[in-house]
């Protein structure tokens, strides 16, 4: 004859399980992605905080202003501080992220080329209480030193985004969350999202997104017509080219914002 409380005690510790094919519900905070289709197949329904999400990538810098730019604005009301970039493969366009909402000065970019260094930076920031959020390209980690940048999220609960190259899919990884992007093959205008872990179910078919914001593509769009006409009318013809700025290092603790942010390297030497 089975006893009534230990049915009772089943019952309840199976309401506390979390069974693998069902989504998992966050177990600490998180952000809106921004993107409502993503949001719905994400615990919690969003980016997690304080935990490592891992974006790999054909391209070092393939779609992740798209997807991540509703996130980090979010982030940088919240808490006031810069989002540190650790080794963008390119300079961040300061005007078309500020017209997605994300303040030009609210950007701290870290600039290295050495894998120990970046690596530093990046953990530097995430022990910074000012810090909104870090995003660093880290094509070359290994599993351990990820950890370590796993545990340093965890402790001070800041989102971290770490870009790598697609190559490394197969790898394991301390991420709380792997994506990869793809471009659409049938339709160019769409992003691919493939969910490579999560705490759920695999996820068969990948979750689609618009690959340029219509704002900004219709933004974009209106400033290539004015210089266009700006040029014809002035004569001239424009080399597309790397110009030439002046670069001040600063420490990533000593970040104070202004509307120059953007243009004061921290470079992790």
């Amino acid at each position: 004859m089975g006893l009534p409380f230990l049915d009772s005690f089943s019952a309840a510790a199976g309401r506390g399980v979390w069974h693998a094919d069902e989504l998992g519900l966050a177990d600490a905070q998180v952000v809106a992605t921004g993107h409502a289709a993503l949001d719905a197949e994400l615990p919690g329904g969003g980016w997690p905080v304080g935990a490592m999400t891992e974006l790999l990538q054909a391209a070092p810098e393939a779609h992740v202003w798209r997807l991540l730019l509703p996130a980090l604005a979010q982030a940088v009301q919240a808490r006031g501080g810069p989002v540190v970039l650790v080794g963008p493969p390119f300079e961040p366009c300061g005007p078309s992220l500020a017209a997605q909402g994300l303040p030009v000065e609210a950007l701290m970019w870290v600039r290295s080329e050495a894998p120990a260094a970046r690596l530093w930076a990046c953990e530097q920031a995430l022990r910074c209480a000012d810090v909104a959020a870090v995003v660093a390209w880290l094509p070359q980690a290994r599993v351990a030193e990820l950890r370590r940048l796993q545990l340093a999220a965890a402790q001070h609960e800041l989102l971290l985004f770490v870009c790598r190259p697609d190559s490394v899919a197969l790898s394991a990884s301390p991420a709380r969350l792997r994506l990869r992007t793809d471009r659409c093959e049938a339709d160019a205008s769409q992003i691919a999202l493939h969910i490579l872990k999560r705490r759920g179910p695999p996820l068969a078919s990948p979750v689609m997104l618009p690959a340029r914001n219509e704002r900004m593509a219709a933004l974009l769009a209106a400033a290539r017509v004015r210089r266009k006409l700006r040029l014809q009318q002035q004569g001239t013809v424009v080399e597309v080219g790397e110009t030439a700025t002046s670069a001040k290092v600063v420490r990533i603790d000593a970040w104070k914002g202004g509307p120059g942010a953007l243009d004061r390297l921290a470079v992790a030497t």
